[in-house]
């Protein structure tokens, strides 16, 4: 039986993300995963270290890169987290094995959380058509186009997918990602 104070003590979880990530919407999400229970993961394109930024343009830190996307599969974790930045999405977005990470995730049917411009990933992986989604306001023009219904709020959940536009809405969305990874379905 799960500790209802660690709803996710027996989940594991994967952020997926890279130079140029927004500092916030890494930290806090996994803030919120390892309060509830989680294993997190922070996977990456390159070992080492990623540097993070404030407002996509202000160095704000870095944070050690746990395993390489590109050795991961989705079935090791419960739920994944893609955080936004515009060079952090850009680079994923270009990125085979991130993108192939990120199609394998979201048709797994486990919840994934993305954040911001973290949707230009779901775009690049063919995932987006006939999913409604939000994110940053930059990018919806994209998703319309890969075929989204593209909504203006906080948070919106369609099927496995959960996103919000930027790191004003991160209360919510950390709340609704726990909370789906915790109901979600197991690997």
């Amino acid at each position: 039986m799960t500790d209802e104070h660690a709803p996710l003590a027996d989940k594991s979880v994967a952020i997926l993300a890279t130079d140029g990530v927004e500092r916030l919407e890494l930290t806090e999400p996994r803030d919120a995963l390892d309060k509830a229970g989680a294993t997190v993961t922070l996977l990456s394109l390159q070992d080492g270290d990623i540097s993070a930024r404030d407002h996509d343009l202000e160095p704000s830190g870095n944070y050690h890169v746990d395993r390489l996307v590109k050795d991961a599969r989705a079935d090791e974790y419960d739920g994944l987290v893609i955080p936004g930045g515009t060079v952090n999405a850009d680079k994923l977005r270009s990125d085979e094995d991130a993108v192939a990470f990120v199609r394998a995730f979201v048709e797994s049917g486990k919840p994934v959380g993305v954040i911001c411009h973290g949707p230009w990933t779901l775009v690049e992986a063919g995932v987006a058509k006939g999913r409604t989604l939000t994110s940053y306001p930059s990018l919806r023009t994209d998703l319309r186009n890969a075929g989204a219904t593209v909504v203006d709020e906080e948070v919106v959940i369609d099927g496995n997918l959960i996103t919000s536009r930027s790191p004003d809405d991160l209360p919510a969305f950390c709340a609704a990602v726990v909370d789906a990874i915790a109901h979600g379905s197991q690997a």
